[in-house]
């Protein structure tokens, strides 16, 4: 767990939810960074960016419906990326933010391209973590595998070990602290003392019966992103974003730092020196 000192902030959805973030205190001067999570991620997934970055930042990390301490949605049919744009906007107004960096990991990169085509006037800058325009389907045949399994574990530790069993391939260089570490950020302890997943099983729901997101033309979104200080980051071994995707997103928007973070898959932690120098980088552009 993070040391940052942090408070909890909500704020509501255009159907009732109460939603959930972590707001890390910085310099009023400058536009926060807004985290947006990954399809089965919270809110501890950013703490290694307040750790490197609150204070001289305000970074504020949401938490979608579904997820973490935000409400679960009352229709599993509104977990889509539409829904979650218009939460994040109703944060964006309700938070009074007017200037952000957005930073969106994996589901949160879609998002924060989204965004860009409609709010890009708010964009100081963005950092996408492992997604792009065009999503490889080995990746996504293997997320739609996972998401909403409902396993749970006795203790911390058997559930980092599960961990290992099934994402070494992620994190070859993993050391058990580690595993531990990650197991913590993306379990809770649930209501029957066992350690389970931090989100609603029925996000699987709408997820599982979309179209192939190859088939949705993204292109238009990342463009949108053109015309501000604009990271990506790719894990050296993502099965999400290939290489070659990877490649046209720089030609596609001029001035992209394209930094590929060696070593892991999908996602790079945001842990990694690679990431931090990288982000670091990207905020020297936008202060």
């Amino acid at each position: 767990m993070s040391d940052t000192a942090y408070t909890d902030g909500s704020w509501e959805s255009s159907d009732g939810l109460k939603l959930h973030y972590r707001d890390y205190p910085g310099r009023a001067d400058r536009p926060a960074i807004l985290c947006i999570p990954g399809l089965t991620r919270n809110a501890r997934d950013f703490e290694p960016v307040a750790d490197a970055f609150a204070g001289e930042w305000r970074v504020i990390c949401a938490e979608l419906r579904g997820r973490g301490d935000s409400d679960y949605a009352k229709d599993p049919a509104s977990y889509t990326p539409k829904t979650y744009v218009e939460d994040i906007t109703a944060l964006l107004e309700q938070a009074k933010l007017d200037k952000v960096v957005l930073l969106g990991t994996s589901l949160g990169g879609i998002i924060t391209m989204l965004l860009a085509t409609i709010h890009g006037e708010r964009l100081a800058g963005a950092i996408i973590n492992d997604i792009g325009p065009e999503i490889e389907e080995l990746g996504l045949e293997r997320i739609k595998d996972y998401v909403g399994q409902g396993r749970s574990y006795p203790t911390w530790m058997h559930a980092a070990w599960a961990l290992k069993d099934s994402s070494s391939y992620i994190y070859p260089d993993f050391q058990t602290a580690d595993w531990l570490k990650l197991a913590k950020r993306l379990m809770c302890v649930g209501g029957n003392g066992r350690i389970t997943l931090d989100y609603d099983m029925k996000i699987a729901e709408p997820f599982d019966s979309e179209e192939d997101a190859g088939e949705i033309d993204l292109w238009p979104a990342w463009r949108a992103l053109a015309g501000r200080p604009v990271l990506a980051l790719r894990g050296e071994l993502s099965d999400i974003l290939s290489a070659e995707t990877f490649a046209r997103m720089a030609k596609e928007v001029e001035g992209l730092d394209a930094v590929t973070v060696p070593g892991v898959g999908h996602v790079p932690t945001l842990e990694e020196p690679v990431a931090q120098e990288a982000i670091a980088r990207l905020l020297s552009r936008v202060a």
